[in-house]
């Protein structure tokens, strides 16, 4: 084991978010991303969960907020339902220098709060 993250986002601050900031969504989740929320009814509970996976990557990593961007994360459906994550552009990088080959992500969340572990081998 390389690094583990957890992260714990709640889900109305994150839903407000969402609805005042324009833009947000495009800044923080992928184009795939975006388009499984927007299959959803109410998409903030299954974005701030793929939200925490970006946090806990990043503290899996052992590094802040800036070390690269958000959508340098993706979290990737399997058709099984199970999440998985896939990592481009700087995040990448920084992975292969820390010797990082592969990840396991557990999400859940529930109307209050949305909850991601990373853990990076």
């Amino acid at each position: 084991m390389i690094g583990v993250g957890i992260d714990t986002v709640e889900v109305e601050r994150f839903r407000r978010a969402l609805q005042t900031r324009p833009g947000i969504a495009e800044r923080l989740f992928t184009p795939a991303e975006q388009a499984y929320g927007r299959r959803q009814k109410d998409p903030s509970e299954r974005l701030a969960a793929r939200f925490a996976a970006k946090e806990a990557v990043m503290k899996a990593l052992g590094v802040g907020l800036g070390a690269f961007a958000f959508r340098d994360v993706e979290v990737v459906k399997a058709p099984s339902g199970a999440p998985s994550i896939a990592l481009t552009g700087r995040a990448a990088e920084l992975a292969a220098r820390r010797g990082v080959t592969s990840w396991h992500v557990s999400l859940t969340h529930t109307g209050l709060v949305a909850e991601a572990v990373a853990i990076a081998s």
